[in-house]
């Protein structure tokens, strides 16, 4: 079984055929796929996603890129959802920093980003943290709530990577992984401990190379990139699904129930 870690499977683009790639990703394998929110718009949605298909599980938290539309109040919210669904969250995400866009609030993002570590430290969860171009910032926050969970679409150093995997964290890979020229990501792949990768599509986004930069992702896309993987590091591709299963379990304990679904084969 895959484990799809991180896919917006609530997102428009598949309002058209959800059911249709949901099947289509259990049939490649993808025995589970974590739904992660946005901001509080979305919550119903995801909840509503992990109530139809067994094999979905949600996190619940605001996004960086959507601070902007979130207000203060919706912290106490997120909170109360937490709360209602302690047994089924599995991690508070998406959540974190995002710099990479110039003059966005950063004051802002960096509220939200701390009121929702306080929230995973409260309720001892794991969280899905969105770190581009503010890894280290990211990693300052982390040291002091000392939480765990998994730095979705990592794409930082090998230092940094490693200091993430010391604070107790796995490190997403995805499509960008299947790309020749990402060397940076690609070496990472290579070198770090398969004890400390977890995979994801973060479908419809970040298509892998077969797709083309304009393609839409799905999670289904899991196999063959969970084989790029194991091409990239020369070793079985039953390790990697062993491990990567394995690591996502570990890093989100509450994934465990789902496996008793009919739906999900391990």
């Amino acid at each position: 079984m895959l484990i799809d870690t991180h896919c917006h499977l609530d997102a428009p683009e598949f309002d058209h055929d959800r059911a249709a790639v949901a099947q289509a990703a259990w049939q490649a394998g993808v025995g589970i796929i974590v739904v992660p929110a946005v901001f509080r718009r979305n919550f119903a949605s995801v909840q509503a996603l992990a109530t139809q298909y067994p094999g979905c599980a949600m996190a619940l938290g605001i996004h960086p890129l959507f601070v902007d539309q979130s207000q203060p109040q919706d912290l106490a919210i997120l909170a109360e959802e937490i709360q209602r669904y302690r047994h089924e969250i599995v991690a508070v995400g998406e959540i974190g920093l995002d710099f990479f866009i110039e003059h966005y609030d950063r004051e802002r993002q960096e509220f939200f980003f701390i009121e929702q570590l306080k929230l995973a430290r409260e309720y001892d969860l794991p969280v899905l943290l969105h770190v581009r171009r503010s890894v280290d910032q990211v990693l300052k926050q982390v040291r002091r709530f000392k939480v765990r969970g998994i730095a979705h679409a990592f794409n930082g150093s090998l230092q940094q990577a490693q200091e993430f995997i010391r604070l107790g964290f796995k490190l997403g890979f995805g499509g960008a992984m299947t790309y020749e020229r990402a060397l940076k990501i690609r070496h990472l792949a290579q070198v770090l401990p398969l004890e400390s990768i977890v995979l994801e599509t973060d479908a419809p986004d970040i298509p892998p190379s077969w797709l083309g930069h304009q393609g839409r992702n799905q999670p289904d896309q899991l196999l063959r990139i969970a084989e790029v993987l194991a091409e990239i590091r020369q070793e079985p591709i039953e390790s990697i699904i062993h491990a990567t299963t394995k690591n996502a379990l570990d890093i989100l304990p509450n994934l465990a129930r789902l496996c008793t679904s009919p739906q999900v084969i391990l």
